[in-house]
């Protein structure tokens, strides 16, 4: 009896514990943006107006797994600010959004959630970035809504099925009762401990800027409902993907896809060869030694992508090559001609 009483009692203490730091997590990155509600829940944004002198269409912008809004804004309202109506959101059960019904489990319900957030907020269409998971609901939006998608840009996008399955955190953290349990009491207490390291991976081999992570707020996602949500999505995401990937052939928005070769996260081989494979007329810029944020290190790459798919005339491969001589040193060099690769394992 008395040790069951210590087990309860420790398990007590460690709730409480991660319940006290989640609010200080809360109190560290406040939400800068406004809650909307868009029929049954509430959503999060950043809504940033255009000038007088804009010369793009409105732009949504979509985070990844793990991630907020503020990761996106960080990295392009600097670069494009004035120059378009743009849309930063955080995606459903993310950041300061609610979590809405079950539909939001899967890229196609968030997708209709943003539709609906658009509408909210007088845009009635828009160029739509997606960096990797939000790659996957920028491509649904352009299945399910091509009427909203004037263009797509996808950074280091997942979005097809891959080879093994998912960490054994995600898998844990979706477990009824023990999944709940884990959310209550271990991730903070790790998360806190691993988010330096694992924010520097993410960019790895590029450095992490040194202001990321007090801009970008990643601590959010370690709060218990925050990370049960972002967990099924990434569960989710597998059986997803292999429904609906054979269907990226109907996308017809202009497309580019922008990836790199040294991305830890995903298999570039597996999704942005991909796409590129599927989408007709699409253009992949394959980059030397970027890892998984292009958003932050080729930003000026992703800009000019932007102006592409808006219709201005831009020379991508040229940009990609100088943007990968800062990357790999020396002049900038041609790139070899792309050829479809499906790997059949793990790269």
């Amino acid at each position: 009896m008395f040790p069951a009483l210590l087990i309860l009692a420790a398990l007590a203490l460690t709730i409480a514990y991660s319940l006290y730091q989640a609010r200080r997590i809360t109190a560290r990155f406040p939400n800068g943006g406004e809650l909307v509600d868009i029929g049954g829940f509430h959503m999060n944004c950043v809504h940033i107006r255009p000038s007088a002198a804009a010369d793009l269409p409105p732009i949504v912008f979509i985070h990844g797994a793990s991630g907020n809004l503020l990761d996106q804004l960080h990295a392009f309202r600097p670069a494009l600010e004035g120059r378009a109506e743009m849309l930063f959101v955080d995606r459903p059960g993310h950041g300061y959004s609610e979590r809405g019904g079950p539909s939001n489990a899967r890229p196609d319900g968030q997708a209709d959630a943003i539709v609906r957030l658009m509408e909210k907020r007088g845009i009635s269409q828009a160029i739509i970035v997606g960096h990797s998971f939000g790659a996957a609901i920028a491509a649904s939006l352009a299945l399910h809504h091509p009427d909203r998608t004037l263009g797509v840009v996808l950074l280091a996008p997942a979005t097809h099925p891959w080879p093994g399955g998912v960490d054994w955190h995600v898998k844990l953290a979706t477990l009824p009762l023990l999944g709940w349990l884990f959310a209550h009491t271990i991730v903070i207490p790790l998360g806190l401990r691993r988010i330096d390291s694992v924010t520097q991976l993410i960019f790895r081999p590029n450095p992490r800027p040194a202001d990321y992570i007090a801009n970008t707020a990643p601590h959010l996602v370690l709060r218990p409902s925050t990370f049960q949500h972002n967990a099924v999505d990434i569960a989710n995401l597998h059986a997803y993907v292999t429904r609906m990937s054979p269907r990226y052939a109907e996308i017809s928005a202009p497309t580019v896809v922008i990836t790199g070769d040294k991305d830890a996260i995903v298999l570039a081989e597996i999704h942005s060869r991909g796409l590129a494979s599927a989408i007709s007329g699409s253009e992949l810029l394959w980059i030397a030694n970027l890892g998984h944020k292009p958003d932050y290190v080729v930003t000026d790459l992703v800009v000019a992508a932007i102006e592409k798919v808006s219709g201005m005339t831009r020379d991508l491969q040229e940009i990609a090559r100088r943007a990968e001589a800062r990357l790999v040193g020396g002049a900038p060099k041609e790139h070899a001609p792309y050829t479809p690769v499906i790997p059949s394992e793990p790269i």
